[in-house]
């Protein structure tokens, strides 16, 4: 059984979580042979804030806020 985490930025609707996990699904069955019922989807959602790159918070430098 595939269990495939995905993280991302917080703030996207539920519309769009669920797309998401049917074509990660998709993918999954196709590219994996296994059954689209035993493929897991989870999605890890995180703060702008919590979120660094180059050691910048994705919600923009410290103290611009």
């Amino acid at each position: 059984m595939p269990i495939i985490h995905a993280h991302v930025l917080a703030g996207r609707g539920s519309e769009q979580k669920a797309a998401f996990a049917r074509a990660v699904t998709e993918a999954a069955a196709l590219h994996l042979g296994a059954p689209p019922a035993a493929v897991r989807v989870l999605i890890h959602e995180t703060a702008p804030t919590d979120w660094f790159a180059a050691g910048e918070p994705k919600s923009g430098p410290a103290g611009s806020g």
